[in-house]
Parts: structure tokens; sequence; C-alpha cells
């Protein structure tokens, strides 16, 4: 599939969507991409950190991003995360306000939310690779099946789990899984995407984040602490 190791947590979850041709011919494809000289963001080594630092049976709460930033040295293997010293790029800083207003706390400075990552917190994008500069380049090259497969491992789990859907993109990337379903085990929070374009349509005011804590703590899995 890729040059990627699986984290051991994740490879029976993702066996049988690395074994398709289609995750066969998406490893040939951003291998060719790269020998031509174009340059692919998150850099290799790093595209599979959601995983790597939120275990399967660690994760509480599942927040879905559609593909990487494109911009230089941002994108780093978590959904809507940059590198420390990086400005946060429109749609986190719009994340921030949103939890400013909903937990009273102040905007992090940094926006690298690997802290939230080891809180249980899996910040996974559709799309696990992107060209610099074109955003969207990467979508219908193969990633889908292998991170549907991952959104499909936690709802298969008969655990509290918080699902955090903002925007059409995240919604339909849901409805793809039969096993995601709000009810007695998992709680799905939908909203307009944080991005300036839709924010103002319904993602501020949401609360996500004090609604999942008060489904976690309800179902005795603890409060994620949200500050950076």
């Amino acid at each position: 599939m890729t040059s990627e190791t699986i984290p051991d947590s994740w490879r029976a979850a993702l066996e049988p969507a690395l074994a398709t041709p289609e995750a066969r011919r998406l490893g040939g494809w951003l291998k060719a991409e790269e020998a031509a000289g174009k340059q692919v963001y998150p850099p290799r080594g790093t595209r599979l950190t959601a995983l790597s630092l939120t275990p399967l049976d660690q994760v509480r709460c599942v927040i879905l991003g559609q593909d990487p930033y494109h911009g230089q040295g941002q994108a780093h293997g978590l959904a809507f995360s940059v590198r420390d010293g990086v400005r946060p790029p429109p749609s986190l800083a719009n994340i921030y306000k949103e939890l400013e207003s909903d937990l009273g706390l102040p905007r992090p400075v940094t926006g690298d939310l690997t802290r939230w990552a080891h809180q249980g917190v899996l910040l996974l994008n559709n799309t696990l690779t992107v060209e610099a500069g074109q955003a969207g380049s990467h979508a219908g090259r193969g990633w889908d099946a292998i991170t549907d497969a991952c959104v499909a491992a936690v709802a298969e789990r008969d655990v509290p789990t918080v699902f955090i859907l903002w925007g059409s993109h995240a919604r339909k990337k849901a409805g793809r899984i039969p096993a995601l379903r709000d009810g007695p085990t998992h709680l799905i929070l939908t909203s307009a995407h944080p991005s300036p374009l839709s924010a103002h349509g319904g993602f501020f005011g949401s609360r996500p984040f004090s609604q999942a804590n008060a489904f976690l703590e309800q179902r005795g899995r603890g409060a994620i602490d949200w500050r950076l």
C-alpha cells in the first residue's frame, strides 16, 4: 500500500483493506508521483501518525477531516493539526474560537493537536496525502477504503465513542460505515464545517467539546482535557 508501517493495534482491522488491488495501486501511484518530482504532504513516515498516536483500543472520540493541509510545513498526519510553531490555519482558528466559547478555555497558541491524540481523540483525514498546493488532489486514489476501515473498526466496538462530523464530506463518510449509528453505544455530533466559508452556518455554537465530554463521563470513559 505505502511505505508506512501499520501500527500493531490497527493491523488486523486494516488487513482486508490493505490486501485490495486499490491499496496496492495507491502505493505504486504515490511512489510514481514522488519519483516525478511532485511534493507530497505529509512527509513519508508521518502519514499514519493519527493511528500511531491513538491506538484502536484507546479511541474515545473520532474527529474526521477531509485531506491534509497542502502548504509547506503544515501537515504532520493529524487532521486539522499543524506542527508546533506553524500558524493555525483558518479552520483550526475557528475550532479554537468554538472551544473558547464552549468550554471557556483560552485560545491555544500552538496548532499542534498531539495532546488530543494522546488522550484518545482519533484525528483522521479521509485522504491521508495531498500534493503541495493542490487541495483534494489525492482524493479518490484509494485512501477511502483504508480510512473507512479505520472508522468501521472503531464503530464496531461495543465501547461508547463520540464521532464528531464537521461538514457534508464527513457525514458522507460516516454514511458508508454500517456500524456507525447514533444510539446508546455511540454519540454522533454533526454541524457545519469550521471553514470560514461555512462556520457561521451552524459550526459556531454547536458545542461539540462539552457534548462529547458529557457523553463520555456518563458512560464512564472520562472527559477529555481539551486544553493545549
